[in-house]
């Protein structure tokens, strides 16, 4: 049964969300511009998040976002974690009572330390409240390529209720009652990332980046696990298939963050060559400090909020790294 779905947010991934979405359901994306909902709707493409995608026809949009969501059945909520509380307070009043919220965004709320869904729990009470995630790449998921993703409640009746909205010929969509798992490995993954982005802008190898990515790996299970996540989640599409993407593939933007810092360049000067958020950035001092509230060492994660902040350069982050003392693995 076709459902009304709302998407909040009108970035590279909300927007193929979005997309998946109207295939099969009634589908009304929010952008914050009024010229890129007008864009959308007229002419079925959003040059400055997706270019060269053409758009369903069956896709609405608008700049209102009473109109997105006052009728929605379902909310995605496609904000990047720093505007997530904000525009979802806007939308509140609006919202029916009890619909599911799904977040797409992969960071930690700067202050609370709070995952999205817990900041959803929060502003809008009595939602379930959940996630999609996964090794979702944009443009590869809006061209048709086949992909997967896990759709993380913690009742497993909406996240299968859910599961056909988004699940199309190309893109499978499997379930996941771990919400703790799979948020926590979509944040840190994306620091993880510019620490391999890093070691790539510096010169360095294949075996310098699967190093990265592998003690990477460990590093998000230790905090997800220390978190209340099940370790069998980080073994799968939200853990190693996020990482993996992420930390390989040039359209990831905090792996493009990550090598400009190992050529040198300023991180300011990086961000504002370009309106697409990287999570990283500011995600790597939440997670830090969530790893020391919780006795978890993750020194790749440091290592990258200290270059982020402006307290170390990537040459200095690598030789401090090397000179850590051997241990088992």
């Amino acid at each position: 049964m076709a459902l009304r779905v709302a998407v909040v947010g009108a970035g590279s991934w909300g927007t193929t969300v979005a997309s998946l979405s109207a295939v099969n359901n009634h589908t009304m994306l929010w952008a914050r511009r009024k010229q890129v909902a007008d864009e959308v709707v007229t002419e079925r493409t959003n040059t400055t998040y997706l270019p060269g995608v053409e758009l369903p026809s069956s896709l609405s949009a608008t700049s209102s976002l009473e109109e997105a969501v006052r009728d929605a059945e379902v909310i995605v909520m496609a904000v990047p974690s720093h505007g997530f509380r904000a525009v979802l307070e806007q939308a509140a009043p609006h919202a029916r009572a009890g619909i599911p919220v799904v977040s797409l965004a992969k960071g930690l709320e700067p202050g609370t330390r709070l995952r999205m869904t817990e900041v959803i729990s929060r502003v809008l009470p009595g939602h379930p409240a959940g996630a999609l995630t996964g090794p979702n790449l944009a443009r590869e998921i809006a061209a048709g390529q086949p992909a997967a993703a896990v759709m993380a409640f913690a009742d497993e009746e909406v996240a299968r209720s859910l599961q056909p909205v988004f699940h199309a010929a190309a893109f499978r969509v499997y379930t996941n009652l771990d919400i703790v798992g799979c948020e926590i490995a979509g944040v840190v993954k994306n620091v993880i990332a510019i620490a391999a982005g890093m070691v790539e802008g510096m010169g360095f190898g294949d075996n310098t980046k699967a190093t990265v990515m592998t003690r990477g790996l460990a590093e998000l299970t230790r905090l997800g696990v220390a978190l209340g996540g099940d370790r069998r989640t980080f073994a799968g599409l939200a853990g190693m298939g996020d990482l993996v993407a992420t930390c390989a593939s040039e359209q990831s933007r905090n792996h493009r963050v990550g090598i400009q810092l190992g050529t040198g360049r300023p991180l300011a000067e990086i961000l504002a060559a370009t309106p697409m958020i990287a999570e990283g950035v500011g995600s790597s001092p939440v997670v830090c400090e969530l790893a020391s509230a919780s006795g978890v060492e993750m020194p790749l994660a440091e290592q990258v909020r200290s270059v982020c902040a402006g307290e170390s350069t990537v040459p200095a982050a690598v030789e401090a790294l090397l000179r850590r003392p051997p241990t088992s693995e």
